[in-house]
């Protein structure tokens, strides 16, 4: 009995696992197209998927970002991505 409960909690395990990355990798994909959200958390979570894609294109859309943000905090902190991704590139 205790070796067919080990099993079931490895397979409940590795199954969460497996969901967990597909919900995150989705999290993701999604993040990367709200970067000109109305929602301020949502252009936050744009911003920190950018940060980690060191590229031209991103290069070229952050400076666009940067140049429409109203909100001076999220304009900074964009500003200092592009800062860095270009220190990168």
């Amino acid at each position: 009995m205790s070796r067919q409960r080990a099993s079931f909690v490895a397979v409940g395990f590795l199954g969460g696992v497996a969901a967990g990355s597909l919900l995150w990798s989705r999290m993701q994909r999604n993040c990367r197209r709200n970067l000109f959200s109305r929602n301020p958390l949502f252009r936050v979570a744009a911003l920190g998927y950018l940060r980690a894609r060191p590229t031209v294109n991103t290069a070229q859309l952050l400076r666009e970002y940067v140049s429409w943000e109203q909100r001076p905090i999220l304009r900074q902190r964009g500003a200092r991505i592009l800062k860095r991704l270009e220190a990168t590139l």
